[in-house]
């Protein structure tokens, strides 16, 4: 499931008995609309006796005799076409595991795009998916990413929701070869949650990317009038004969850590500390899995990618890393969040420091309940240097209903010895026809900050959004209201006390045009609400989209309204321009800029006006090799006598050699014009599979500093001022 492609992806079931609901649940659920009149004759993968050996060669007789389709449909640049080479996937399995063969035809195979890479790094190259609806509901899906060099990716998507962020256990190898390429696929049924059963009944897309000219395909085809619904247009598979063994897995993990920094112009050590931990997984039934954790590792094996930080309304966001919160992470993903709207995250898991421990439950309970639980401690830094926690409980659950449709309901919390945070709040999705989707939340947040002073704030947040999605037409509608006294602790909000209605249109065109095709026109406006201020705010976008020859993309936007910032309004106009594809299978760019008016986001606000830009370029001269280049700039005039108050520039250089599959060494190099400063960093990384890892890294930071003998004074020279190294290794022992 590509992740560009911010899509549903569902496939609808027949309508299920319902448990007890409340009546209001029962009755939203009676005008969501059947999606399909007769779902398609399932496919039936071949039982195999003996387990072809993954290696990337379709060479065994288990192949031979396997169920096979063909005839791949394209849905990008448009819908229905033939691809540039035919695909065919074989199916089977046996008591334990899924096996997927494919053979993608392809008339140039020099020109395949693939590497020998990272796992989760292949999405500009040529590969093949497996879109897997494990539990036959329209409810969620996992996604198998595999290139020709059989490397891997995988995502989980539910509730609107793709969580890049998940690593299962599962084995995969490829060939390229003068027909093209050929994929071996096996997924362990105990790497996946399904619903136990005999037959057990799964749902199936299989997807293919052309990377040279941009051609993203199906099987089964996709319905244009659906365009945004996978998940409604699956196709059923039955596997008869499937035996379901309990998981158990122990994931022991030990780190070093050495932290040195500058003391009176010389390097001293700062931290240094050895730690052990451990963590459990126990799959008490298919689709319900417990996780504990003693002492969790949570570093991070790399840095977060720069972000230009000066003059931020809000914090930057940075997506969760750290493996103990990523199984079952989108499940906490709610209804009419993200996007534009300033609540980004109910439950946003790096708020959660520093563990010292957790626990957490998720998956299925019956057919149609899922529940997805976190419980940690947090250790905090607390008045006078002493050691303060932090509890966080965290609960979701989500009722399914007919097809993609749902109704749910979240807690999270975060309680000290000083202050408390509560959220509680109800979400739903609705599919209220053939193409459109009603996503919709309330939720109330309750805070005591200062739990001595004995004061209370109470808030809330209120949103809905109806969208439409087929080939040619996109179009949505929302409104949402967020307190001033809202607080989320646990999640990620970038402004509140305020009110919004908002509404886009977006309309495809294919023309008839050498080396044109797919041009898009959208047009967005909105109208904000300041509570504090009473005064509002307009916000209108439009842009052109177009799909060249190839791979090349060209955007221009115009942008045009005004912002409130402190009970003043300002200017808020300009325009952005991006571009990015292909140059030639061995590099691929991007480039952006903008410039608009603005405020500056301080104490004492006043109009100015910035202007940024950002280019990327990765070039790849080997399979094994790849090196990226990314530079941001932004500055800001003030428009009363257009002096320049600030300008930054970071450049940020990666340079990666991937010997085989398992291990890989880069280096990582940033320097900070505004503030001064070089970043290093240095990894050398091996991965078997998920969980059985080690890895060796250094980083350093210089600053233009010395010491002259009693102070730190600026300097033409880069003094190191921070070095770290740090050894991490962990085994995963799985039955």
């Amino acid at each position: 499931m590509s992740a560009s492609l911010s899509i549903d992806r569902r496939w609808s079931s027949p309508p299920r008995p319902f448990g007890p609901l409340s009546l209001a649940a029962l009755t939203m659920a009676g005008w969501c609309l059947p999606l399909s009149a007769q779902a398609p004759d399932p496919w039936q993968p071949t039982y195999m006796t003996a387990a072809p050996r993954i290696d990337g060669v379709l060479d065994e007789t288990e192949w031979e005799q396997a169920a096979m389709i063909d005839g791949f449909r394209t849905y990008v640049p448009d819908y229905g076409a033939s691809m540039l080479g035919d695909t065919r996937v074989y199916m089977g399995y046996d008591e334990h595991n899924l096996y997927f063969g494919f053979l993608a035809f392809d008339p140039e195979p020099s020109q395949i795009r693939a590497s020998v890479t990272a796992r989760d790094n292949i999405r500009q190259d040529d590969w093949v998916a497996i879109n897997l609806d494990s539990f036959g509901d329209a409810q969620s899906l996992y996604a198998f990413y595999i290139n020709p060099h059989g490397i891997q990716g995988d995502t989980r998507f539910t509730g609107g929701t793709e969580d890049a962020g998940v690593d299962l256990v599962w084995y995969s190898a490829g060939r390229i070869e003068e027909r093209g390429y050929t994929i071996e696929v096996q997924i362990p049924l105990k790497s996946i949650r399904f619903q136990d059963g005999d037959p057990v009944r799964m749902g199936v897309i299989f997807e293919r990317q052309i990377t040279r000219n941009s051609q993203l395909g199906t099987n089964p085809e996709l319905d244009p009038t659906r365009a945004g619904q996978w998940l409604n247009q699956m196709h059923p598979l039955t596997y008869p004969g499937m035996v379901n063994s309990r998981l158990l897995e122990i994931l022991p993990a030990a780190t070093y850590t050495i932290d040195k920094a500058a003391t009176q112009g010389r390097l001293a050590t700062a931290y240094e500390e050895g730690e052990f931990s451990v963590t459990g997984k126990l799959g008490l039934t298919s689709d319900l899995v417990l996780d504990g954790t003693y002492n969790p590792d949570f570093s991070q094996v790399e840095a977060d990618a720069a972000q230009v930080d000066v003059n931020l309304r809000s914090p930057l966001f940075f997506s969760e890393k750290r493996p103990f919160f990523l199984e079952g992470r989108e499940q906490f993903g709610l209804a009419a969040t993200g996007g534009r709207n300033p609540l980004r995250s109910v439950v946003h898991t790096r708020t959660i420091a520093d563990p010292i421990g957790g626990t957490r439950l998720s998956g299925r309970i019956g057919e149609n309940h899922t529940i997805a639980s976190i419980y940690a401690v947090d250790e905090l830094a607390g008045v006078g240097g002493q050691t303060e926690y932090a509890q966080v409980p965290v609960l979701r659950y989500k009722r399914s209903l007919s097809g993609d449709s749902y109704l749910g309901g979240v807690y999270a919390g975060r309680e000290t010895e000083t202050r408390s945070n509560r959220v509680l709040g109800v979400d739903g999705q609705l599919r209220v026809g053939q193409s459109s989707l009603l996503d919709m939340h309330l939720i109330g947040s309750r805070t005591r900050p200062d739990r001595d002073a004995g004061i209370t704030d109470n808030g809330h947040s209120v949103a809905a959004l109806l969208s439409s999605s087929t080939r040619r037409l996109d179009w949505n509608v929302e409104a949402l209201d967020i307190s001033e006294d809202y607080a989320s602790d646990v999640g990620f909000v970038t402004r509140t006390g305020l009110f919004r209605a908002a509404g886009l249109v977006r309309v495809r065109f294919f023309p008839d045009i050498p080396n044109v095709r797919r041009i898009s026109l959208e047009l967005s406006s909105g109208q904000t609400r300041d509570h504090p201020s009473g005064i509002w705010e307009s916000d209108t976008r439009l842009a052109l989209n177009n799909q060249l020859f190839g791979s090349l993309r060209l955007q221009a936007m115009l942008l045009h309204g005004s912002e409130v910032f402190r009970g003043e309004e300002f200017d808020n106009t300009g325009y952005m321009l991006t571009s990015g594809g292909l140059l030639t299978n061995k590099g691929n760019f991007s480039l952006s800029y903008r410039s608009e008016t603005t405020p500056i986001f301080t104490e004492a606000p006043f109009q100015g006006r910035t202007r940024s830009f950002s280019a990327t370029l990765r070039l790849q001269p080997s399979p094994r090799f790849d090196a990226e280049a990314s530079l941001n700039s932004a500055d800001f005039f003030r428009d009363s006598d257009s002096e320049k108050l600030f300008d930054v520039t970071l450049l940020r250089g990666r340079a990666t050699y991937q010997p085989n599959r398992y291990l890989f060494f880069r280096m990582i190099a940033e320097y900070n014009w505004f503030r001064d400063e070089l970043l290093s960093d240095l990894l050398l990384s091996f991965t078997y599979i998920p969980g059985t890892v080690v890895h060796v890294g250094y980083g350093a930071l210089h600053d233009r500093t010395r010491w002259d003998g009693e102070r730190y004074v600026d300097a033409d020279a880069l003094l190191e001022i921070k070095r770290r190294f740090f050894f991490k290794t962990s085994y995963l022992f799985r039955r």
